[in-house]
């Protein structure tokens, strides 16, 4: 057997994998899970790096002996900064910190809208990496007098587990301050904004070996997680659409390079970089992230409910009674989510939920509906064919929210593997040593041995004339 250990990390939980490569396929095996919780102190919401650090190598410690290869992949956007000597300068701030409000005006007004679009081809968002940088420039931070190497969150961990100081590809284009046309670094835009450039270290693809840990090498996979995701969907075509379903939805199509173009631009669609030549055309869209905040809302209030019982409840709450744009910035940061959700309502003349099954109800048709119109965008610009939509991820676990997707997109949904992140990590290690050829190779085993669910459409008139009410709410 080819055995690796996946280490994963999302942006409210971390897990570390043993994924041994057999005759039959492939055998996954969890051996450490633990919360990531960010830190908020002296106003500022941090990345609590050390503690991820610590589980890390907890999760280590209990893989059994023989591993060939170790990777990481992370969230996207954050970064840290490393002193001359490599040590950490600071806490990570985590990409909800209030420190990239009012930022993309700021930059605007220094370099074009649609020049950042032309140069990037990234997804116009405040929590891009290209803001949190320029927000330190803007406030004269010594961070920046004293940082001598940028590394995103995963590239952090990997150097700490024995790899080199580099930045890997799929990563480098969650910034805003990479060029896909040239394959590196925007130096001039980033030159542009007074950030220094000479902290930006090496690009490498995914699959590259950066160095050892306790003899194991540590080889980079596609380190944004989105990117590893992708690598694990089991397909044997090229005629699909993937949601990355977890504390975000990431819904995109697999292209062979960028698309930017005036129709991109105005679905605000990113261009991030694939593993073995492709692009991932998508929009981030929110995810999860609506359903955890609310549930925790309830459990501070006294009111823990189960999955089953929230799934109960939506299927007793009236459909369509509720809409909102899961993407509207009152949904940005940690909170009462449930009352936001009942304010942005009321404030857009309809019914205010009144219920838990009510608000669960309504994130779940406004997800469903906001893929509906993010992909027929990327299919409007991209010119792509797509046959149906895989769901993969934690959220390809949630069978009312799968249901409702094939409703709105009026196509089959695919969903499974939920582990598709750790797979697709392991998978970049497999073809890395040579137990597996290509990426086609991996789909084609995933194909073969992964259990999937798939759900037809069933109601899409009625979540069609929902979607016209729906539109009207979109900003």
């Amino acid at each position: 057997m080819t055995h690796a250990i996946a280490v994963d990390l999302g942006a409210t939980s971390g897990r570390v994998l043993s994924i041994e490569l057999t005759e039959r396929g492939f055998h996954q095996t969890e051996l450490h899970r633990f919360a990531n919780e960010p830190v908020f102190a002296g106003g500022t919401l941090y990345w609590d790096a050390l503690r991820l650090w610590h589980e890390i190598r907890q999760g280590i410690t209990k893989a059994p002996a023989g591993a060939q290869s170790i990777g990481l992949d992370a969230w996207g956007v954050d970064f840290a900064l490393l002193d001359k000597h490599g040590r950490l300068l600071s806490n990570p701030v985590h990409y909800r910190d209030a420190r990239a409000n009012g930022m993309m005006e700021w930059v605007f007004e220094r370099v074009p809208k649609r020049e950042i679009y032309e140069r990037t081809g990234l997804q116009f968002m405040q929590l891009n990496t290209l803001y949190q940088i320029a927000s330190l420039v803007k406030e004269q931070s010594v961070l920046l007098d004293s940082a001598a190497t940028y590394l995103s969150m995963p590239d952090l961990f990997l150097y700490w587990m024995g790899g080199d100081k580099v930045c890997e590809f799929t990563h480098a284009t969650t910034t805003q301050f990479f060029d896909p046309r040239a394959g590196g670094w925007d130096l001039e835009l980033l030159a542009k904004l007074g950030v220094p450039t000479h902290i930006f270290p090496q690009i490498v693809p995914p699959g590259t070996v950066t160095g050892d840990m306790n003899g194991i090498p540590v080889i980079v996979p596609g380190t944004h997680d989105t990117a590893s995701a992708v690598v694990g969907i089991p397909t044997t075509t090229d005629d699909f659409a993937y949601i990355s379903s977890g504390t975000w939805s990431l819904i995109g199509l697999e292209t062979p390079g960028p698309v930017i173009n005036d129709l991109s631009y105005a679905a605000n669609a990113t261009n991030e970089g694939g593993a073995y030549g492709t692009y991932r055309f998508l929009r981030n869209v929110a995810g999860m992230w609506l359903l955890e905040q609310s549930r925790a809302t309830w459990s501070a209030a006294g009111h823990t409910y189960s999955y089953d019982e929230l799934r109960r409840m939506v299927e007793e709450a009236p459909a369509f009674r509720s809409l909102f744009d899961p993407d509207h910035l009152d949904f940005l940061a940690p909170g009462d989510m449930p009352a936001r959700i009942a304010a942005y309502c009321a404030r857009t003349g309809q019914p205010s939920p009144e219920t838990p099954g009510q608000v669960v109800r309504a994130i779940y048709e406004s997800l469903a509906l906001k893929y509906r119109h993010v992909l027929r965008g990327l299919i409007s610009a991209s010119g792509k064919h797509v046959s149906r939509m895989h769901i993969i991820g934690g959220g390809s676990q949630n069978a009312q929210l799968c249901q409702m997707t094939a409703d709105a997109l009026e196509m089959p949904v695919v969903a499974g593997p939920g582990e598709a992140t750790a797979i697709g990590n392991a998978m970049v290690q497999f073809i890395s040593t040579g137990a597996l050829a290509s990426l086609a190779d991996a789909r084609q085993l995933l194909a073969s041995s992964v259990e999937t669910r798939t759900y037809e459409p069933k109601h899409q008139a009625q979540f069609a004339e929902a979607a016209e009410r729906f539109a009207t709410l979109l900003s």
